[in-house]
């Protein structure tokens, strides 16, 4: 059984049995994205930045500071909000992307903390990667396919990802690291040229031969820098990998905070 997904458009209606899910502050401060349109539409109220409240569910993802909480407190909330899900079956809960605007977290990030969740959930489209099939163990074999010329810089990337030779939990991970926006700028606005030029720079000429002064090289290394992030590793693994000196499991499911 799959669970059911929305696109991501703004809302400011929903069927009475649905709940909107979003991202707050422990400060009950609903000032903007998708806290504002739960303020305004959804029943939340000033001052409760945790928990129901008219037709809305607020999961924290800052404290009453307003300053981006640790992963491993978020996910505190979402497992309360995972219990309460269970123990309110008849209700549907349409969850917005929390943590992945203000907050300034990634969707790679936030995602996995929802999984197991029961099915009377409707996640954002860009979450389903991430609660659905778990990452695969990374092969060299695998990288070589992933990161092929013709699959980074194809124009039709989910079509060209389904004829690849791989498993359907490889194809999962090759949809999440081509669809994952880092150049010039990630999917919260930060800038990461400087991140990905030290990444090329790291493997030139040792697994790759890049030409400077190129957009190519740096799109290339976006998509490397998705992984980097999503495995949590460097690029040394990375080049072990592409080597075949070692093959590396994926992380554990539990999100832990960043140093």
């Amino acid at each position: 059984m799959t669970y059911h997904y929305h696109d991501e458009s703004i809302v400011k209606d929903l069927a009475e049995d649905t709940i909107f899910v979003f991202g707050s502050n422990m400060a009950g401060e609903h000032a903007g994205g998708a806290a504002r349109t739960a303020l305004e539409h959804f029943g939340a109220m000033k001052g409760v930045g945790r928990g129901w409240a008219g037709q809305s569910f607020a999961i924290p993802t800052m404290n009453e500071h307003l300053q981006q909480m640790p992963l491993s407190q978020i996910q505190h909330y979402v497992d309360d909000f995972k219990i309460y899900t269970k123990n309110h079956p008849k209700m549907k809960y349409f969850i917005t992307s929390i943590g992945c605007g203000i907050a300034g977290y990634k969707v790679e990030e936030i995602a996995p903390m929802f999984k197991g969740i029961s099915h009377n959930v409707i996640f954002p489209i860009s979450f389903r990667p991430f609660v659905e099939k778990p990452l695969p163990k990374l092969t060299s074999k695998l990288l070589h396919t992933i990161y092929r010329d013709s699959v980074i810089f194809a124009p039709a990337t989910d079509q060209l990802v389904e004829v690849l030779a791989l498993s359907e939990n490889e194809k999962s991970l090759a949809k999440i690291l081509l669809n994952t926006q880092m150049y010039p700028t990630d999917s919260n606005g930060r800038d990461r040229i400087f991140e990905i030029e030290d990444i090329l720079h790291a493997l030139n000429g040792k697994i790759f031969e890049f030409q400077s002064n190129s957009e190519g090289p740096m799109i290339f290394g976006g998509v490397i820098l998705a992984l980097l992030e999503l495995y949590n590793i460097n690029e040394q693994d990375f080049a072990d990998v592409w080597t075949a000196k070692r093959e590396i499991q994926p992380p554990r499911p539990a999100n832990k905070a960043r140093k």
